[in-house]
C-alpha cells in the first residue's frame, strides 16, 4: 500500500464563503478512506489602492480601496488505489472560491 500526497489550495475575497467550501472539502474527504489530512491557514494577502477624488484640483482628496485575499491550503495523504483527485474535480464550489489541485 502506497501513499501519494495531494495538495488542496482554495482562495477566495470572501473568507466565510472559503471556509463553508473547506468544510464541505473536508467532509468530501472524510467519506473516503485516508490516512490523514490536514488545514492550513495561510496569512490574508491585502492589496491597498490609493486614488485621486478629483485629478485636477485637489490633490490632498484621496480615497483608499482595499482587496484581502484569504487563503487555506489542505494537505491529503491517501492510498494510491483512490482517483481522489477526479472526485475533488467533480465538487462543485461556489463561483467565488478558486481552488488548485497539486499532486505529488
Amino acid at each position: 500500500m502506497t501513499t501519494e500526497k495531494l495538495r488542496i489550495q482554495l482562495e477566495s475575497f470572501n473568507h466565510e464563503l472559503l471556509n463553508s467550501s473547506a468544510n464541505k472539502v473536508i467532509s468530501l474527504l472524510k467519506n473516503i478512506d485516508l490516512n490523514t489530512f490536514s488545514m492550513v491557514s495561510l496569512p490574508t494577502n491585502k492589496r491597498v489602492y490609493c486614488v485621486l477624488r478629483s485629478p485636477h484640483v485637489d490633490k490632498d482628496a484621496r480615497e483608499h480601496f482595499e482587496i484581502r485575499m484569504h487563503k487555506r491550503i489542505l494537505d491529503v495523504q491517501y492510498d494510491s488505489t483512490i482517483n481522489v483527485s477526479d472526485l475533488l474535480s467533480d465538487t462543485d464550489l461556489p463561483a467565488g472560491v478558486l481552488y488548485r489541485i497539486y499532486i505529488s
